[in-house]
């Protein structure tokens, strides 16, 4: 290897080690908590990585001050596949040290960076608070992406950061809200910060306690399902809780350049975008849907609206959480909320799964090749936001949708192979694919995933950070061209 390009893998390096400087920041909450619990071992969970992260990042930082990289994709792709694994084998050493095997704790830290509502522990409330904390915080950093914390110092490293954006965000597209990205980043976590103070702020008024609030409000917006009871929001039995956490699961689910337009008053971009009207049409429809079948268990319209929206929105926007056993609901009604498992959210979001723009980029191409079928010398183009799409956009979301579900059915086919019935293995599949968490069968809302052999855990925590990632970041790393010069 030439000389410049060895010193330009040390500055990748260091640039990664800077990249994953957020975590100590994180880590002094938990580790506040800690302290001021007395949990002694908890102490020493924090503290170990804190002290090496920190000592690496900062070297790192200091030495990248005054070097110039200009990263293009093949880098972005690398930096934000090792930074997301890395994330994740540094946040299992919290639960390792408090008491749960390696694979459980890898699986466990993967589901809070990728944002799946998932987990091995049966007694969640047994587990220290302070790990409860850095389970939330995780799992609200991963929500709205590890890259985009960095991305907002890139020029201090001088480092362009669009291309770290480009391979973390999800979606068909990415675009730009503002010229420069560090105000695009900052513009994003502002209102993630806002709409995650004012949800915790009405969780308080639903009557939790602080604790409670925070670490549900954190979850709630990272479209991640996870809760400090082992009842989940259940436990406290309101339907003001469940009718707050329903709107906010739904927000977070939303394209978050959305938000900024909202506040420029472009009120004419959220009812022209056509992600968001399929979006808002489809938990509308689910949850009609549902409520109608619900009635007669229920015995009242409120109730099996409350229940119904709910659920709809937490598949939808993969939060993946259950206030009811719903595998006891009509068939209807679970064959609806196993759809929008294959669903998700909306580009930009917090949200996992296929994504609804992808949905509505190939339900747009059926009704062309359905009018070309009449018009053979016809002309035709799919319309987005009320504008002609790309070509190169069908392409790629078909490229997408066959890389995802051949993911779907390999994961599927080594569960069945480790002992798990055909259903609860595709169910699984599907789930941890699209980072939703819960599911069907084996991991409906009464079980979890503790059950599965360690090398699952560990095949699902692989699958879980590709989905998050889209796939396209994790799989172009594992093509032959992508290390040719």
């Amino acid at each position: 290897m030439k000389k410049p390009e060895l010193a330009k893998q040390f500055i990748l390096i260091r640039v990664l080690a800077a990249l994953l400087g957020f975590m100590p920041v994180v880590m002094i909450f938990p580790l506040i908590m800690a302290i001021a619990l007395g949990e002694s071992a908890m102490i020493r969970a924090f503290a170990f990585p804190m002290i090496i992260i920190t000592a690496l990042a900062v070297t790192s930082f200091l030495s990248l001050r005054k070097k110039k990289l200009n990263l293009n994709a093949r880098n972005g792709f690398f930096l934000v596949f090792v930074t997301w694994v890395l994330a994740s084998l540094i946040g299992a050493i919290p639960f390792c040290l408090a008491g749960l095997s390696f694979s459980d704790s890898l699986f466990e830290s993967a589901c809070t960076f990728a944002t799946t509502g998932g987990t091995t522990v049966g007694n969640i409330e047994a587990l220290p608070r302070s790990l409860l904390l850095w389970r939330s915080l995780a799992h609200w950093f991963g929500g709205i992406g590890i890259v985009l914390i960095a991305v907002a110092l890139m020029p201090l490293l001088g480092v362009g950061g669009f291309q770290l954006i480009k391979a973390e965000a999800p979606g068909p597209e990415k675009q730009k809200i503002t010229p420069k990205v560090t105000v695009t980043a900052k513009l994003i976590w502002l209102a993630y910060c806002v709409l995650t103070l004012a949800l915790f702020i009405l969780y308080r008024c639903g009557g939790m306690g602080w604790f409670d609030a925070l670490c549900h409000a954190l979850t709630t917006m990272a479209s991640g399902g996870v809760s400090t009871r082992n009842g989940g929001l259940a436990v406290f039995n309101s339907p003001f809780i469940d009718g707050v956490s329903t709107v906010f699961m739904l927000l977070a689910g939303l394209n978050f350049s959305l938000y900024y337009r909202l506040l420029q008053g472009k009120f004419r971009d959220l009812r022209d975008n056509t992600e968001a009207r399929a979006y808002f049409a489809i938990f509308i429809t689910a949850s009609v849907i549902i409520t109608l079948t619900l009635v007669p268990v229920y015995g009242s319209v409120s109730s099996a609206l409350r229940y119904a929206s709910y659920h709809a929105a937490s598949i939808l926007s993969t939060t993946g959480s259950a206030t009811v056993d719903y595998e006891t609901w009509p068939g209807l009604a679970r064959m609806v909320l196993f759809a929008l498992i294959f669903i998700g959210g909306c580009s930009g979001s917090t949200a996992g799964g296929i994504k609804v723009i992808r949905h509505a980029v190939l339900w747009k191409q059926m009704g062309n090749e359905l009018r070309r079928v009449v018009y053979p010398r016809g002309v035709f183009s799919i319309q987005l936001n009320k504008r002609v799409g790309r070509k190169d956009v069908i392409y790629g979301v078909a490229a997408f949708f066959f890389i995802y579900f051949a993911v779907v059915i390999v994961t599927t086919l080594i569960t069945a192979a480790s002992g798990t019935d055909i259903f609860s293995s595709f169910s699984a599949a599907l789930s941890i694919t699209g980072n939703v968490g819960v599911g069907f069968g084996a991991i409906g809302p009464t079980h979890n995933y503790g059950h599965f052999p360690n090398h699952i855990k560990w095949l699902f925590s692989f699958v879980m950070i590709a989905g998050r990632l889209e796939m396209w970041t994790v799989f172009i790393l594992f093509s032959p061209s992508y290390w040719r010069k």
